[in-house]
């Protein structure tokens, strides 16, 4: 499998997937100003959409949007407990989380990467932003992770999000139990070698 990434993007996520699952798996590294990839191809010829994540299966098929590819991912190694079975509840929990980072978090940080965006659209993203990581400090505190005491792709998705606080110099310094999380999660062995891989650590 070919994952194509950009160091420290919402690509983190699969790329910590894989590592969890020790899945053999290669990294092909996209500019996503210029839309090419480090071996000089065209991205939008790979991904149309023209953004990461996306990922190239042995038989030539290509998925995109990370939520569904650490569901594939997750569900080729069921035994490793990263995703519960299809059909439970708890695995309905696990794609509440996955939507909840991806359309509450993860978009409104996008005017916060642009240069462009206007500074109330800015203000508005990060006013939401500190509301949605206040529901989360209360929801971690007193658990390990998203769904109890059990790492899940769900996990993987919001580290990467918190993550960009940094790249952003965002404080979070009101939200204990989220730093605590974050903590917990940058100190798994497959995460560090994520994040080493990516030359972020």
């Amino acid at each position: 499998m070919k994952l194509f990434y950009t160091p420290g993007a919402c690509s983190l996520s699969p790329h910590i997937v894989l590592c969890e699952l020790a899945l053999p798996h290669e990294l092909v590294k996209v500019n996503l100003a210029t839309q090419q990839t480090e071996d000089g191809r065209d991205f939008t010829t790979i991904n149309p959409k023209g953004y990461i994540p996306a990922l190239l299966l042995d038989d030539g098929e290509l998925i995109t949007e990370g939520p569904a590819i650490v569901q594939y991912l997750a569900d080729l190694k069921p035994e490793a407990g990263l995703l519960p079975p299809a059909g439970t509840l708890a695995r309905v929990r696990v794609q509440e989380w996955l939507t909840f980072i991806g359309t509450e978090l993860h978009k409104n940080f996008t005017p916060l990467f642009k240069p462009t965006a206007s500074a109330d659209w800015k203000a508005a993203a990060s006013s939401n932003i500190e509301r949605r990581f206040a529901y989360l400090d209360d929801i971690l505190n007193g658990r390990d992770y998203l769904t109890g005491s059990e790492f899940s792709v769900a996990d993987a998705y919001l580290f990467t999000v918190i993550n960009w606080t940094f790249f952003l110099k965002m404080s979070l310094a009101e939200w204990p139990a989220l730093v605590d999380y974050h903590h917990r999660i940058a100190t798994r062995p497959a995460v560090q070698e994520a994040l080493r891989s990516e030359g972020l650590l």
